[in-house]
């Protein structure tokens, strides 16, 4: 056509008779149209925006227009593979959570996706409630000692469990760190060994599960003597001073402790004595043992923990120790049990400066139970869990969630909580009058005593 010939070529300016020959010529403005458009020269600014937006829009709706195919597709290919399970086409929501749920790893799945799914049925109301969790070698702080990393997986993998275990494992792993730490140059050891060295141990530790009151007691403890010493003592004494102090704290704080508590409370069962206990706690265990030991005739009912079970390796113990056992598997028709009982015993995990006890799930129905039904609840715990600062009215503020059973429907807490006034009292490491003190009596104890370590 003469006007397309007639257009501008790329690069030239048009001719001033191509604006007249349109402007006289109104039906020919059509075929004008590609020519004018392909020129920039001809749009204004408002027309090259719009032009650019055009343009945009376009791309988006094929890049829109291709993920649908590519989506509509992939169903179809996997169900030729049988990898899925498809009726039709399921809505695009479906789809994506079906698909969530299937890369979701069973118990013995990839641990990074376990974890990242491990709290995800926990209310929101209970988010407060630390988890234990094992983490990855690249997860941990490069200054972590070996040791550490060995205890702070088994602290996870809840192959250690009870506080005072924990509490020993932390101490000969610091041993460990404390013998291979050499005090850099122009730092001192006092100054340089808490924050540097230590910190990343007592982080890793935590992280993989929340410190029980043991630990931090101990570790306020060491700290404290750390910083006690002079910039210019010398490192080698220092050290070995150090080590001294731990080995120390294990002998007895943990060892001689158990040792007392069980003596002190074997000496409070009475002859033909009928005693109830409540899962399987160390302390309880060797003050049973003792008092077989010592020519005293009793009988024990045991009242399992459903879920732990540990009742059922206390129970063969005491029968191969020549004592009358009872079990139970569960806290089924408890009220009959702790009736024919005269005392219960019970251990704890720690006691609180206004008395009441931290103690394994299910230990307060027990106590309750038998402080109802007129008996002695005995209490052992070593001074080391004492809380001397921090008060508790419920298990909801210092708890842990158990990660071996949380699922999206459910989830247990590891501990409850015991109100003083269900304890008849407190047995320690520290002989008071017949062997034992009240639970609320435990600041004036501690005060009584006058122990440098604690006060």
């Amino acid at each position: 056509m003469a006007t397309e010939s007639n257009g501008a070529p790329a690069g030239a300016p048009a001719p001033q008779d191509a604006k007249t020959s349109s402007a006289s010529a109104p039906a020919k403005t059509p075929a004008a149209a590609p020519a004018a458009a392909a020129n920039p020269e001809k749009l204004t600014p408002a027309q090259l925006k719009a032009k650019a937006k055009a343009e945009k829009a376009a791309r988006r709706a094929k890049v829109i227009e291709t993920k649908a195919a590519v989506a509509a597709a992939t169903p179809a290919k996997e169900a030729g593979k049988g990898k899925g399970k498809q009726d039709g086409q399921p809505p695009q929501s479906k789809q994506h959570r079906g698909s969530m749920s299937g890369r979701r790893p069973s118990i013995g799945g990839p641990l990074i996706e376990k974890e990242k799914d491990a709290r995800s049925g926990i209310p929101e109301c209970f988010s407060h409630v630390p988890m234990a969790k094992r983490l990855q070698l690249s997860q941990t702080h490069k200054d972590v000692d070996p040791a550490v990393l060995v205890a702070g997986q088994q602290m996870a993998a809840f192959a250690i469990k009870d506080s005072i275990s924990r509490l020993e494992a932390t101490l000969l792993a610091f041993k460990k760190v404390i013998e291979s730490y050499e005090t850099p140059k122009g730092n001192s050891l006092s100054r340089h060994l808490v924050p540097h060295v230590l910190n990343p141990q007592i982080e890793y530790l935590t992280e993989c599960r929340p410190m029980c009151f043991a630990m931090g007691n101990a570790i306020r403890l060491l700290k404290t003597k750390i910083n006690s010493f002079d910039i210019n003592d010398p490192e080698d004494e220092t050290k070995e001073e150090l080590l001294e102090w731990i080995d120390t704290m294990i002998n007895e704080r943990i060892k001689l402790a158990e040792y007392l508590i069980a003596r002190n409370a074997a000496g409070l069962i009475e002859e033909g004595e009928k005693v109830l206990t409540y899962g399987r706690h160390r302390l309880v265990e060797k003050t049973l043992l003792k008092a077989k030991e010592i020519g005293k005739t009793f009988d024990v009912t045991i009242i399992d923990d459903p879920y732990e079970r540990g009742g059922q390796t206390l129970a063969k113990t005491l029968r191969q120790a020549g004592i009358n056992v009872l079990y139970s598997p569960n806290l089924g028709g408890l009220r009959p049990k702790v009736a024919g009982a005269t005392n219960v015993i019970l251990g704890g995990e720690a006691i609180f400066a206004n008395g009441s006890l931290n103690a394994a799930s299910g230990t307060a129905d027990v106590a309750m139970a038998g402080q109802n039904a007129g008996a002695k609840v005995t209490v052992l715990c070593e001074t080391i869990n004492f809380d001397r600062e921090r008060v508790s009215v419920d298990a909801l503020t210092y708890n842990e969630i158990d990660p071996e059973r949380n699922t999206a429907e459910c989830f247990r807490l590891l501990y409850d909580n015991t109100q003083d006034k269900y304890i008849s009292g407190v047995v320690t490491e520290f002989e008071s009058g017949g062997g034992n003190s009240p639970a609320q009596a435990i600041l004036a104890l501690l005060r009584m005593r006058e122990d440098p370590q604690i006060a």
